[in-house]
């Protein structure tokens, strides 16, 4: 049980991205994200130090972390410290935009930061060791609790899937009625420039005396 609960924790930085910012400067990540869904980020920022010229922990810089849902609608805004974790859970479907910035004013001298990153989403997010020791479960049944988040995320996968092709079906229908009335209003522009036309050229002949 406790082999198992050590390698659950192995949540490092090792699989993670980093990237590296000016002090001032923000990042930001889409996410596609079913609803009822809960994200965690583990972040970690380093400051370049030009004497050793490399990245060391500055525990005095701050992260603040802003999370919008698709509608614009500010779901998470957060000051946290140098290390740590976000979470939030998503109430609509669709892109969510998470931005990452210090919250210095170059203090540093407009110095770089590295920031590491990892983003989980639905199961991916639960953190199955702190389940175990609180819940007291066994491997068994720990196993067991896995699977089922795993099975009601992929429902809520198939879901928004579902949701994306309803959204890209009515998208395509207006697309091809807007196409159709564009054809319509075509036809009816040249009936009437045409008529026109005649008329004038009609009229030009009649001037002449050549009708």
């Amino acid at each position: 049980m406790r082999l198992l609960i050590a390698l659950l924790s192995l949540a490092t930085y090792a699989d993670s991205l980093y990237f590296h910012i000016a002090e001032t400067e923000k990042k930001c990540f889409i996410e596609e994200i079913p609803d009822e869904t809960m994200v965690t980020g583990n972040y970690k920022v380093q400051l370049y130090d030009p004497n050793t010229k490399g990245y060391g922990d500055y525990p005095n810089i701050g992260m603040h972390v802003e999370v919008k849902d698709p509608e614009d609608k500010v779901i998470l805004s957060k000051l946290y410290t140098a290390e740590g974790r976000f979470t939030f859970t998503s109430n609509t479907p669709g892109e969510h935009v998470i931005c990452i910035y210090s919250n210095s004013t170059a203090w540093f001298n407009g110095a770089q930061l590295r920031v590491h990153l990892d983003i989980q989403a639905g199961d991916h997010a639960q953190d199955y060791a702190q389940i175990a020791q609180k819940d007291k479960l066994n491997e068994l049944q720990l196993r067991i609790r896995q699977l089922l988040d795993q099975v009601d995320q992929i429902t809520k996968e198939q879901n928004y899937q579902r949701y994306r092709e309803e959204r890209f079906r009515q998208t395509s229908e207006s697309t091809n009625s807007r196409v159709f009335y564009w054809s319509i209003a075509q036809v009816v522009v040249l009936a009437i420039t045409g008529a026109w036309q005649m008329r004038h050229l009609r009229g030009f002949f009649e001037a002449k005396k050549l009708v």
